[in-house]
């Protein structure tokens, strides 16, 4: 005689491991979920806080005076360029820039031809007319001159350099006014040089670290050149 219950508890037992088998499945998805969340809330504490970009070591410890970052106890390098109006300086937290005087502009010290071909002849044409219509040889001896006076100068003991960082030509050349010992007293070179006729009045003007306004400081000018002239 066949019994009719055997199928019933197979089919029961089937249910049953079904459930279980659901169960286990919910189980392992619920411990994913939350180990996820958990470690996705670690992430979200452990993240680093991003650095903001480190400000230049020199800018921060450069003194500021009126706008400028200003560098004492400044040397003269030797190099080929250097001029009346421009030299290379060893700054004292080690950096070499080649430095450009505000307000002034220094007759070129030689003929010189370049690379490609060009001459600075043009140059020393113009210069020789706002130095008084001069012949381009005695503009160059004046560019001499001019050399000589500042390079001595800047040599002779360390200088200050009040300076923006602005470059005339868009290179490693930028503009600055030079303080030197002169005579027992601080002075601008962009002066001394204008007052013995060794520049003219022509690069960028600015305001003076002390706060006098360019066009003052254009016109003192104009009055030391004109003066410087007679």
């Amino acid at each position: 005689m066949k019994s009719y219950r055997t199928p019933r508890r197979s089919k029961r037992a089937s249910w049953l491991v079904c459930l279980l088998t659901l169960v286990s499945i919910g189980l392992w998805l619920v411990q994913q979920f939350e180990g996820s969340s958990f470690g996705k809330s670690q992430n979200h504490f452990d993240l680093p806080h991003s650095a903001p970009e480190e400000k230049s070591q020199a800018a921060e410890s450069a003194e500021h005076v009126g706008g400028y970052e200003v560098y004492r106890g400044c040397q003269l390098l030797e190099h080929h360029s250097n001029d009346g109006d421009s030299f290379l300086v060893l700054l004292p937290d080690g950096r070499q820039k080649t430095l450009r005087l505000y307000f002034v502009d220094a007759p070129e010290s030689a003929f010189r031809r370049y690379r490609n071909g060009e001459t600075n002849f043009k140059r020393i044409q113009s210069q020789a007319r706002d130095m008084g219509n001069l012949t381009p040889e005695q503009t160059v001896e004046i560019g001499q001159k001019a050399k000589n006076f500042s390079l001595n100068l800047l040599s002779k003991r360390p200088f200050t350099i009040y300076t923006r960082w602005d470059s005339p030509f868009h290179d490693d050349r930028f503009h600055a006014f030079v303080e030197v010992s002169f005579n027992g007293k601080s002075r601008w070179l962009h002066e001394l040089l204008l007052e013995r006729n060794m520049a003219r009045i022509l690069t960028k003007p600015a305001d003076l670290p002390d706060g006098t306004k360019a066009q003052i400081q254009l016109a003192r000018l104009r009055k030391i050149a004109k003066d410087a002239k007679h």
